[in-house]
């Protein structure tokens, strides 16, 4: 039999990316929609790219199901699973940051769901934290240089579109304001620095330091980032590291050729490529903010942690033009 899924937060764009994946999987039924804010609305009303994909009913009224989806604002969903009653053989997976630093939540330890590092802790679990997007692009970026211990100093640049702001309304992200537009945010101060340096430090047995400015883009969905280090490794050792160390990984890919957006948006995918010159290297890398960033990242780690094939449901080829 299938198993039954509940979406808190389905009106946001994670919410919604998660529908359209799910809707097609094999294994699992949506069995509610929740949401605060839009109860009583069709969800295809909302987003009518869902038209008869899903024709449900947002509700704020949750049921009892196999696997919950946390697609809350950060720092809500704690204040969520508080308020309402979640049986510990339910199956929690929250793609806010609440537990992404600390995952002891009352009965709950949430494991940090980077597929590609913690595979066999997922396995099984029935608490994840989802890690965040910018996250997720970086991590990949630099943990097999982590696991080589070759890690000092870090400085990243990274561009994201305009839903990595979430939905709500913000001058930032109006078309007028946007379109034809690049700008710098949060410089040295992003909230997912600590949460990549908590992991990178784990592979790398020492102290990293990572200077990292992230921008804002003109287009919609996508994550692209560029990782500089210094290292003595030679630009073919590096990518026999990158290669040994993403073997088991099916949605990584380690590119000599040049990369682009293009190459991952609207797939589960993570495109790593790496430049060399004299001591210094640069790994770029890039996913869809809101599939491998997010809602994606999400379903590969139910699959996981159901015991079904990690690539079920997200089998996704790019949008090429």
């Amino acid at each position: 039999m299938k198993k039954t899924v509940g979406i808190v937060g389905a009106n946001g764009y994670t919410g919604s990316e998660l529908i359209r994946l799910l809707a097609f999987h094999p294994h699992v039924t949506l069995s509610f929609l929740y949401s605060r804010s839009n109860s009583g609305t069709r969800i295809s009303d909302l987003y009518p790219d869902l038209t008869t994909v899903c024709e449900q009913v947002l509700t704020d009224q949750p049921e009892e199901v196999d696997i919950l989806f946390l697609c809350l604002p950060h720092k809500e969903s704690q204040n969520w699973l508080t308020q309402n009653s979640v049986k510990e053989e339910i199956l929690v997976i929250d793609l806010g940051n609440d537990f992404r630093l600390d995952g002891n939540f009352e009965n709950r330890n949430f494991i940090y769901g980077l597929p590609e590092i913690n595979k066999k802790q997922l396995s099984g679990s029935k608490s994840i934290a989802n890690p965040g997007c910018f996250a997720t692009a970086i991590q990949l970026a630099l943990l097999p240089l982590a696991e080589k211990e070759v890690l000092d100093e870090v400085f990243t640049t990274g561009i994201t579109g305009s839903t990595g702001a979430g939905q709500s309304l913000q001058a930032t992200t109006h078309f007028t304001w946007r379109n034809d537009n690049v700008s710098a945010y949060k410089t040295l101060t992003h909230q997912h620095v600590d949460e990549i340096l908590q992991q990178i430090v784990l592979f790398n047995h020492k102290e990293v330091s990572l200077n990292f400015v992230p921008w804002r883009g003109d287009f919609a969905r996508g994550i692209f980032t560029s990782s500089t280090v210094k290292t003595d490794l030679g630009l073919s050792d590096i990518y026999q590291l990158y290669q040994d160390f993403y073997a088991e990984a099916p949605f990584v890919t380690v590119s000599e050729k040049a990369i682009d957006l293009k190459q991952v948006v609207n797939t589960n995918r993570c495109v790593i490529q790496i430049e060399k010159s004299g001591n210094v290297a640069v790994i770029h890398s890039a996913i869809d903010n809101l599939l491998k960033g997010a809602s994606g990242q999400a379903v590969q780690n139910m699959n996981i942690a159901m015991g079904w094939e990690e690539n079920t449901g997200l089998n996704l080829k790019p949008i090429a033009f």
